[in-house]
C-alpha cells in the first residue's frame, strides 16, 4: 500500500539524512550559535513551499526568539501561485529585498531551496555573502546536480554557500510509482527539511549554553506565564525582525 511504502522510503531517506549530514548540521549549528551569541539575527529564506522552512523556526513556542523569517509577500503561494514561480527565477528582487532589513555581517543566513536553481535563491546567497554574513544551503545535491542554473553567473545555491546540507530526497521530489501514472507522487523534502531545520535549532541552543550564553526562547502563548515572557523578548527584538 502507497502510504506505507512512503513512510519506508521517508524512514530510509531520514536515516541516510541524520548519518550523513551530522558533520554539515553540526557546521550550520555553530554558524547560528555564533551569531545568536553576538546578539544577531539567524535569517531564513524560501521562495514558494520554501517559505515554511522559515516558519517553522519563527517566533513559536520552544523556538530561538533571534530568528528573522524572509516571508517575502511576492514569493508566497498567495494570491496566486503561479506568480511565485515567476517572482522565484527573477533576479534583483531578492537581494534587494534583504537590503531593506536589519542585517548584520554577525547575522547567519539559512537559505531553503530543493534544486537551489533558481534566480532569488541564488541572488539572496550572493548578497548575504557580500555583507559578510556565513551561508547555509538546505538543498538536495541529487536534484541540484540533474538540472542546470536559472542565475545569470551559471551558479546554483549549492556553488554559493558556505555549508551545504544534503536534503536526501530524489531528482524531482516526488517518490512513488504507479503503473497506471506517468508522473511520480508524493514527495519527501517538507519532512525532511524540517527536521534539518529543528535540528539546526536544538543544536544551536545546546551550543549557545555551551559557550555560556542562554538563549531567548519563546515560551507557549497559551500558557498563563507565556504572554509575559514573549512580550519581553519582542520588545527586545521588534526592531530588528521585520514580522514582529
Amino acid at each position: 500500500m502507497k502510504h506505507k511504502e512512503f513512510y519506508e522510503i521517508l524512514k530510509d531517506q531520514l536515516e541516510q539524512q541524520v548519518n550523513e549530514e551530522d558533520a554539515t548540521i553540526e557546521q550550520a549549528a555553530e554558524y547560528c550559535a555564533n551569531s545568536v551569541a553576538s546578539k544577531r539575527l539567524i535569517h531564513v529564506f524560501g521562495c514558494g513551499h520554501s517559505q515554511m522552512f522559515a516558519m517553522e523556526v519563527f517566533y513559536r513556542a520552544g523556538g530561538l526568539v533571534p530568528v528573522n523569517a524572509l516571508l517575502v509577500p511576492h514569493l508566497a503561494l498567495f494570491p496566486k501561485a503561479k506568480l511565485s514561480t515567476m517572482q522565484e527565477r527573477m533576479e534583483g528582487f531578492s537581494n534587494g529585498y534583504l537590503n531593506l532589513c536589519d542585517v548584520h555581517k554577525d547575522d547567519t543566513m539559512i537559505i531553503v531551496s530543493v534544486s537551489g536553481r533558481n534566480g532569488g535563491v541564488v541572488d539572496m546567497a550572493l548578497a548575504a555573502k557580500e555583507i559578510g554574513m556565513k551561508v547555509i544551503a538546505l538543498t538536495s545535491r541529487q536534484f541540484s546536480d540533474g538540472v542546470t542554473s536559472r542565475h545569470s553567473s551559471g551558479k546554483k545555491l549549492i556553488d554559493v554557500a558556505d555549508v551545504v546540507i544534503d536534503i536526501k530526497c530524489v531528482e524531482g521530489d516526488a517518490c512513488l510509482e504507479h503503473e497506471k501514472m506517468q508522473a511520480k507522487f508524493t514527495g519527501t523534502s517538507t519532512i525532511l527539511g524540517m527536521t534539518i531545520m529543528d535540528m539546526i535549532m536544538a543544536r544551536t541552543i545546546e551550543l549557545c549554553i555551551e559557550k555560556g550564553t542562554v538563549p531567548p526562547v519563546y515560551v507557549s502563548s497559551n500558557l498563563d506565564k507565556g504572554d509575559a515572557i514573549n512580550a519581553e523578548y519582542i520588545n527586545q527584538y521588534s526592531n530588528m525582525i521585520d514580522c514582529l
